[in-house]
């Protein structure tokens, strides 16, 4: 279960506010966008992989204390793959070359009934 990261207490995973301290846990009153916080008199972008690299475009910048956007720079990042899967690919080739497939029937069709 997490903690409130103002008080300490712990709290749901899904709570908007802190019940304890009536802290803003979600970014815009949406349950899926983390507001992250920083503690005590430092700044989040200090910490930050985005300050960093210098690809953040929050206007906070560099004294941001609360952000939607951090990502910790001591933890590793994590970068989802997509694959599509072999019928997918297979599903999307014929869709793009309908033209070469029907050539290639009409060829196979040809040569079927020359032999028979």
């Amino acid at each position: 279960m997490p903690h409130c990261p103002h008080c300490d207490q712990p709290i749901d995973s899904q709570a908007l506010t802190c019940p304890h301290c009536r802290r803003a846990l979600k970014a815009h009153g949406h349950p899926g966008i983390p507001l992250h916080t920083a503690t005590g008199e430092t700044y989040l972008c200090d910490s930050c992989t985005y300050h960093e690299d210098d690809t953040c475009t929050f206007p906070q910048r560099p004294y941001a204390k609360t952000c939607t956007l951090y990502q910790n720079s001591a933890e590793p990042m994590v970068v989802a793959s997509y694959r599509p899967r072999t019928a997918n690919i297979v599903k999307g080739w014929f869709s793009q070359n309908k033209g070469i497939v029907l050539f290639l029937i009409i060829i196979a069709l040809s040569i079927l009934m020359a032999i028979l």
